[in-house]
């Protein structure tokens, strides 16, 4: 079962930005997917820097947006792309050190409370970018 499912409320009515939330959605799916138990150092390594790196090309493509369209919430949304970037680079750093958790949550749990939270909170107002 995919820990997260895309819900047509997640439509921004941007195309591109759009299908760049279905990207990330499948590639949260596909890096939890595949940091069992089972799976191998190197392998988790390579899933969580994938996912770091996608990401930050995503919020740079949104952030480029935001400023083309003088996007008067640009301030807050970046700052929430930024705590989600700090967030996953000490769960990196942590797995690096061994551990598996931090902050009693898991990168699952960051990811889905995150997307579902900033989806509603931020990127649900980007239809005044639509123009």
């Amino acid at each position: 079962m995919p820990l997260l499912d895309w819900k047509d409320e997640f439509e921004t009515g941007i195309v591109y930005i759009d299908y760049e939330h279905r990207r990330l959605v499948e590639l949260i799916n596909r890096t939890c997917a595949n940091l069992g138990p089972e799976s191998s150092e190197d392998r988790v390594a390579e899933c969580l820097g994938d996912l770091y790196a996608q990401i930050c090309a995503h919020f740079a493509l949104e952030e480029r947006l935001m400023r083309e369209k003088k996007y008067e919430l640009y301030d807050l949304h970046k700052t929430d792309h930024e705590t989600l970037l700090e967030e996953l680079r000490f769960m990196m750093d942590a797995f690096e050190a061994g551990a598996c958790e931090t902050c009693g949550k898991t990168l699952d749990e960051c990811l889905s409370s995150w997307f579902h939270k900033h989806f509603r909170t931020k990127d649900a107002r980007f239809e005044t970018l639509r123009a």
